[in-house]
């Protein structure tokens, strides 16, 4: 079984490079994912193509018409029975990794994307969830349509070669991810921290998980109040509190 993608757009495009490289073309090879792009220009009826027009009651801009969004939507209908819709909006659920958890978990998802004022409202009857990226105004819904396939390809099976990865990325488990070096061992006097070159993997795992914590509680504390703590976290997490690094915890010293 694969995921497929219908992107409803004014720009099909812009999706070629995104298909064309990294973990979202590896899917596709694999035949994890199908991307199909739907110009919405080829669903008007008029010689100029047209998609859009001036808002009833005055106002700035352009709104996206309903009937070319609805008959995209009607021959999606004659290939998949049961599209899950989502229309990019600023006031929609926020995007996060629980939801591209739930999308990888579909079988046909329809992006539509916005445009100029947005879309007529009564488009709205036929989506089943409006999804934001972030509180700011991008130009239209294609560059969030690309950040929510990435994020949602990357989780179907086999996608990565590494699943350790999809475990300990950042928000995997609610907490941001712990800093990682590579080689040289020192770099203009930055040296890598002599734990990771032990060889002892109980005490990286440990000393990773005190990161991630710390790096939590100094970035994204908000993150700390939702996550699955266990007892040795909360301990971590006292030693962190207090300004004590990870020697300290080894040592088990003393705390008011």
């Amino acid at each position: 079984m694969s995921l497929r993608f219908f992107v409803v757009t004014i720009f099909p495009d812009f999706f070629e490079c995104f298909k064309n490289f990294g973990i979202v073309n590896k899917a596709i090879k694999l035949g994890k994912v199908q991307i199909q792009t739907i110009n919405l220009r080829d669903f008007t009826e008029d010689k100029h193509r047209t998609v859009d027009d001036v808002v009833y009651g005055g106002g700035p801009g352009m709104l996206l018409k309903p009937e070319p969004i609805f008959k995209a939507y009607d021959y999606i209908k004659t290939v998949s029975k049961n599209p899950y819709v989502i229309i990019t909006e600023p006031w929609g659920r926020k995007f996060d990794q629980n939801f591209a958890k739930e999308l990888s978990q579909k079988e046909d998802i329809v992006i539509i994307c916005g445009r100029y004022e947005g879309v007529d409202e009564r488009v709205k009857t036929i989506v089943d969830e409006e999804v934001s990226i972030g509180d700011f105004i991008l130009s239209g819904g294609e560059p969030a349509a690309t950040v929510i396939m990435d994020s949602t390809i990357r989780l179907l099976p086999d996608v990565l070669s590494e699943k350790e990865s999809l475990t300990v990325d950042s928000f995997s488990d609610g907490l941001l991810g712990y800093p990682n070096y590579t080689r040289p061992p020192e770099f203009r006097g930055m040296k890598v921290p002599e734990v990771l070159m032990s060889g002892n993997h109980k005490l990286i795992a440990l000393w990773r998980r005190f990161q991630q914590l710390k790096k939590t509680y100094e970035k994204r504390p908000d993150l700390l109040e939702k996550a699955n703590l266990s007892v040795e976290d909360k301990k971590m997490l006292n030693y962190i509190y207090k300004g004590k690094d990870f020697e300290a915890y080894l040592k088990g010293e003393k705390i008011d």
